[in-house]
């Protein structure tokens, strides 16, 4: 009877390991299948699942699944192009600073892609979408104007040196515009010197802007108001000749109390080669 006891028992131990055997196989086989699968995930479906959730506009879901394309295919063609589609779905979350990294990474990695044209064009956008405005720190309209000319210096046959040659333009109005700002701030308070320096800066540094007239303008008050009447002459004649039409030549000839002439031995543009700068 004992005997028999044990026997029965024996084969419950036996039944019971045997099924907690057959539950940790079972389990393991399935991980190892979801490991196999994974693994064996063809390249083109990994990369299309990204470029779907991409359309979607869902941003970050698709930098992550971008970034998985290289996490299991880190030496395919199909990772090289996932690089860039990552960076670029950071730029369109708006999360520029991971963009930025992924297209450094990118660009130094493969400077001879055929699309790192585009990488440095789509830098040169992280950094020019976040341009403040003229009261704040200027910094990244900086680094936009840095990123923009490389962009036209080195592909300037690609199709993005147009739109950042534009983009160029409207930075150097800004970056001239925290000028004069800074200028007029130190007019209002009797800085001549320093007020003459900035707009001056603006005159010498950022002739095709729009601030230049003003930039004039204010030079000629500023001389005015230290008694330097034949400075004052000087940037007002050179108002004349470039913008004879503007308002501001106009408040210059007010404060002259005569109209500012255009004087034979003055340029028509800001410079003359021959003698360098006017004043």
């Amino acid at each position: 009877m004992k005997r028999h006891i044990l026997i029965v028992l024996l084969c419950a131990t036996l039944s019971l390991g045997l099924n907690a055997c057959s539950t940790k196989d079972k389990d393991s086989a399935e991980a190892k299948k979801s490991a196999t699968v994974d693994n064996i995930e063809p390249v083109e479906t990994l990369y299309n699942q990204a470029a779907r959730l991409l359309d979607q506009q869902k941003y970050p879901a698709a930098a992550i699944a971008f970034d998985e394309v290289e996490r299991q295919y880190p030496y395919s063609a199909w990772a090289t192009r996932a690089q860039l589609m990552s960076a670029y779905s950071y730029y369109r979350d708006l999360k520029y600073d991971e963009a930025v990294l992924g297209l450094d990474r990118f660009i130094q990695l493969h400077p001879g892609n055929e699309n790192v044209a585009y990488a440095h064009y789509l830098r040169a956008l992280s950094y020019y979408e976040q341009i403040s405005d003229v009261r704040r720190d200027q910094r990244m309209t900086e680094l936009a104007l840095d990123n923009l000319s490389q962009v036209v210096n080195r592909y300037p046959g690609s199709r993005y040196a147009r739109d950042a040659s534009l983009k160029i333009d409207l930075t150097l109005d800004h970056l001239a515009g925290k000028e004069m700002e800074i200028g007029r701030y130190y007019l209002k308070r009797s800085d001549y010197n320093a007020a003459i320096n900035r707009f001056q800066r603006v005159v010498d540094d950022y002739q095709t802007t729009t601030h230049v007239p003003e930039a004039l303008h204010r030079l000629t008050e500023a001389y005015l108001a230290i008694g330097i009447k034949s400075e004052a002459q000087k940037t007002a004649a050179v108002l004349g000749h470039n913008y004879p039409n503007s308002e501001w030549y106009e408040d210059s000839y007010a404060l002259m109390g005569s109209k500012p002439l255009k004087t034979r031995g003055t340029p028509k543009s800001l410079y003359d080669k021959s003698i360098g700068r006017i004043f």
